[in-house]
């Protein structure tokens, strides 16, 4: 430590936070490429469509898509509008509680989302998952859960189920 209580990071510890930090930074500039060419979406747009496809009657609340996409309500609601725009979500509010906005997802949208995957999935596939082993996989899993964990005490559940070998079906989460 130093003198002034720094702790600073040692070579190896600097030599993996740059190589996280290009990593993920090449991988998100890839696949916001991918998508921009092959579908003309934004990958936040992706995603939203993504995780409303998952949700229980393709809807949830502004609140509850906000805190699965990980954006401010105010982002989350000019994304939302361009989505409602072009066809692919709708708002409605709830009728238990007028004060609440849900977002749905749309047939047109689905349809949208569906096209998308294959490739979205394929380039997921080539540049995060094929380098690996099974082993490094799993590994992979386990310290992104320790610092998810650290970052967000209530994430846990993001992960959904893993009790098998087998290919999630579409949709799936950030792949759909």
């Amino acid at each position: 430590m130093a003198e002034d209580g720094t702790r600073w990071l040692d070579a190896e510890e600097q030599q993996t936070w740059r190589a996280f930090l290009w990593t993920t930074r090449l991988l998100n500039e890839t696949l916001e490429r991918q998508l921009q060419r092959d579908s003309g979406l934004p990958h936040t747009y992706y995603v939203i469509l993504a995780m409303l496809s998952e949700a229980p009657g393709r809807a949830l609340t502004m609140t509850e898509l906000a805190a699965v996409v990980r954006s401010s309500p105010s982002r989350l609601s000019h994304a939302v509008n361009r989505l409602e725009q072009a066809g692919w979500v709708r708002r409605v509010k709830d009728p238990a509680d007028r004060r609440t906005t849900i977002a749905e997802l749309t047939d047109e949208g689905f349809a949208v989302l569906e096209a998308a995957a294959p490739g979205h999935v394929e380039t997921v596939r080539r540049h995060l998952f094929d380098p690996l082993s099974r082993e490094d996989v799993l590994r992979l899993r386990e310290i992104l859960r320790a610092l998810l964990a650290r970052l967000d005490p209530g994430s846990a559940d993001i992960f959904g189920p893993c009790d098998s070998d087998e290919p999630t079906p579409p949709p799936t989460a950030g792949t759909r």
